[in-house]
């Protein structure tokens, strides 16, 4: 079976190291042994995919990896990826209930990392979750990130031939060109493609939906269709002067910075990113541990109500990354050369600089959502669909992932593929066994 293979050269975010690097058994079975394996522990409470924690971390302290990345992986297979680079501190070890004993957390992320990963470098994922005979049933997936990697995932399990269908030439989703380097480099991010694909799914890259393939096609060939095809491209402000060198979308340049081995940062010292959100600090972080002397974030409202987490933008302060508060761009200055020599904001402040990020949000993939009558996409961009199964207004396409919730984390669109995974089974009248994966976790 193909496997996936990351850009060569010396990308940029190679030079980002792990921030959390993987535990050694030694220091594994340290950090389980403190877990007090609470009755109806509030971490499982707190984990969108109702990962079985105290259970997980049990093993590990008793030497039994396998088993605890099975009890991980049977409630979320992108528990690899979800354990990098989930806001932990936010969800289950934020629910910890040492946090109200005046204790450290346990490190749940870190302890779920070492499972699944010391049993994916043994070679031993797909035997942890034995796979259904064949049921002759067709799904095609819309994207090859998270939301769809899960969705495909499950529905292998059970049986189903599964196709995903990816625009770019990397699948993951934003997991291989979004994510933070200093939590997960896109080799992470490809290794947990292939475990999905070690399970049987097929992933075609490089085919973009209205193109090579169409709708009408996915529809006249599959019992259903999946549509996890994530946010498009960067918002744009409209400023004067945003046009040109210098001024780029976060997300984009991101991705490049990821990515394209023929990236480089240029002469900049001094760069500004727009925006309060979580792409926003991601951005502000890496142009510091990448070396530029000044990084300034600009907000239009205050530090208060930000929607990035408090915990990163703490972080990112501790970096050298400064706030501006109330801080309107009005528009962009450029020498007689073109070249970006800083920013208006509204209230009359110049602040110097020769990179300029924007990130204030994504557009939605309108146009691929009208590939499918009964699509609807509601004023946010996000297209239509019941929360629980992910069923949109045609009966036989679902979707799921930031498509339908506007964004939100890996481990929201991974619950998202899981559960219309489910609601495609049952449609198509496939028989699910209780005690499945793909039961497992559902309400």
């Amino acid at each position: 079976m193909t496997r996936s293979s990351a850009p060569g050269g010396e990308r940029l975010e190679l030079r980002l190291a792990d921030h959390k690097p993987l535990y050694s058994e030694a220091q594994a079975r340290v950090e389980a042994e403190r877990c007090l394996y609470c009755h109806d522990a509030p971490c499982t409470v707190a984990c969108p995919t109702g990962i079985d924690v105290a259970t997980f971390i049990r093993k590990i302290a008793t030497g039994n990896v396998r088993g605890s990345a099975r009890t991980i992986l049977t409630a979320n297979l992108m528990g690899y990826s979800c354990a990098r680079v989930c806001p932990v501190e936010v969800l289950c070890a934020g629910a910890c209930v040492y946090n109200h004993l005046g204790r450290e957390p346990i490190q749940i992320g870190r302890l779920q990392r070492y499972a699944v990963e010391t049993v994916m470098d043994r070679g031993g994922v797909p035997s942890l979750l034995p796979r259904k005979p064949a049921n002759g049933r067709k799904v095609a997936c819309v994207g090859a990130g998270p939301a769809s990697l899960s969705c495909a995932g499950y529905l292998a399990l059970e049986g189903f031939a599964c196709v995903l269908y990816e625009k770019r030439a990397l699948p993951g989703g934003l997991n291989a060109t979004g994510v933070a380097p200093y939590k997960m480099h896109v080799e992470g991010a490809l290794r947990e493609v292939d475990l999905i694909r070690d399970l049987g799914v097929t992933i075609r890259s490089g085919v973009e939906i209205g193109r090579e393939v169409t709708g009408e096609d996915l529809l006249r060939d599959n019992d259903g269709v999946f549509l996890g095809i994530g946010l498009g491209s960067d918002t744009r402000l409209g400023a004067p002067g945003e046009d040109g060198p210098g001024v780029a979308g976060a997300v984009a340049w991101i991705e490049r910075m990821k990515t394209d081995s023929g990236f480089t940062l240029g002469e900049g010292r001094r760069a500004v990113v727009i925006g309060g959100g979580n792409t926003a600090i991601d951005a502000a972080r890496e142009l510091a541990h990448l070396g530029i002397r000044e990084v300034t974030m600009l907000y239009r409202r205050t530090a208060e109500v930000m929607r990035g987490y408090a915990h990163e933008m703490a972080q990112a302060r501790m970096e050298g990354v400064r706030l501006e508060e109330r801080a309107v761009v009005r528009g962009f200055e450029r020498d007689g050369q073109g070249r970006l020599r800083g920013v208006l904001l509204e209230d009359g402040r110049r602040l110097e600089c020769d990179l300029a990020l924007v990130a204030i949000g994504q557009a939605s993939l309108r146009e691929v959502a009208r590939q499918f009558p009964g699509v609807e996409v509601d004023a946010e961009g996000c297209i239509v669909a019941d929360p629980v199964t992910g069923r949109t207004g045609h009966p036989r396409v679902y979707a799921g992932g930031d498509a339908r919730n506007g964004g939100k984390e890996v481990v929201n669109a991974a619950q998202e593929g899981k559960r219309a995974a489910r609601a495609i089974a049952v449609q198509c009248g496939v028989s699910i066994t209780r005690g499945s994966a793909i039961e497992a976790g559902h309400p």
